[in-house]
């Protein structure tokens, strides 16, 4: 994947967040990660009082978000409309959760921005990460966002290696990629549009745009496939006529 193809551009449609003004100037979507907390802090103090309720010092929650009575929620957060918050799940700050997004049971979300409709439903950690329009990851897929020997993240593209400056970075997930249950992105982890993943994978590095990823060296092209119309059924000879009955000719 060239380093071109992970640019915010390339990723996001940037309309289907809150958060859109936070990547003006900006043209990698990591670079926003360090901001995100300040970010929140001065976007929350304009939201309408009509259409969010703020709680505590720094949680602003619209009133059309559905909140499980056994979160547990810290700030800097904005929850968006629709929003559906499920239970036990530990949202612990510098959050911003879109319009119609899910967080499941037991879900662990820090320093992440989920675009509009998003799902996160079941088992998942999401930290340092941003997950882009309709993005979904399946039960028990985690985004890992610390190496192993501590040292500052880099992402991995044709052109070589570029530093991030960043310790803490998980993964970059374009509008629509659709990750598989129980799989791993790992540090610095950027996956194109409308790519899948599959099952239990480990993935590490960069996977491109409408895609499919099976394994480390085994990653195809999606297929193109058009959609042929289902031919109309001939009507028997004794039914032609009848009443609320179609005669094909």
């Amino acid at each position: 994947m060239k380093l071109e193809e992970m640019k915010i551009t390339e990723l996001f449609d940037t309309s289907h967040t809150i958060a859109a003004r936070l990547f003006e100037g900006k043209t990698y979507p990591w670079e926003v990660l360090a901001d995100l907390g300040s970010f929140i802090e001065q976007l929350g103090a304009t939201l309408p009082e009509k259409e969010y309720r703020k709680i505590g010092k720094n949680i602003w929650v619209h009133r059309t978000a559905r909140m499980a009575p056994t979160i547990a929620l810290g700030g800097p957060a904005i929850i968006c409309a629709g929003a559906d918050i499920r239970q036990a799940a530990f949202l612990r700050g510098r959050i911003i959760v879109g319009e119609r997004c899910v967080v499941g049971n037991s879900c662990e979300l820090k320093n992440v921005i989920l675009f509009d409709g998003v799902q996160v439903p079941h088992y998942n950690y999401v930290g340092d990460s941003i997950l882009g329009y309709k993005a979904h990851m399946g039960a028990g897929s985690i985004t890992s966002n610390v190496k192993s020997d501590k040292t500052l993240v880099m992402v991995h593209a044709e052109e070589g290696d570029q530093e991030t400056g960043l310790k803490k970075f998980g993964a970059m997930l374009g509008d629509g990629v659709e990750v598989g249950c129980n799989s791993v992105l790992n540090p610095g982890t950027v996956i194109g549009r409308n790519t899948n993943v599959y099952p239990l994978s480990s993935v590490r590095g960069c996977v491109p745009a409408n895609s499919i990823y099976k394994a480390k060296d085994d990653i195809v092209t999606k297929e193109v496939r058009e959609v042929e119309e289902a031919p109309v059924p001939e009507i028997p000879e004794a039914e032609k006529g009848k009443k609320g009955l179609k005669v094909v000719k």
